[in-house]
């Protein structure tokens, strides 16, 4: 078998989520980090962290193509 060495997932879509320890599967509350840009931002339940990624991947790309 050959491994392709194009990743079908961009680096650019990368993303560490950081749940805060009292959250619970009803109530998720944490932290969207986006890995390439360094982008941080907060979210208070499954909903927002949703339309966190949803408008990180819909955003126009930097001018440098990040």
């Amino acid at each position: 078998m050959i491994l392709s060495t194009d990743s079908k997932y961009p680096s650019r879509r990368a993303y560490v989520v950081k749940l805060r320890s009292d959250a619970t599967p009803d109530a998720l509350i944490g932290r969207l980090e986006n890995l390439v840009t360094g982008r941080r931002c907060e979210f208070t339940s499954a909903h927002e962290l949703l339309r966190l990624i949803v408008g990180d991947i819909v955003e126009p790309a930097a001018p440098d193509g990040l």
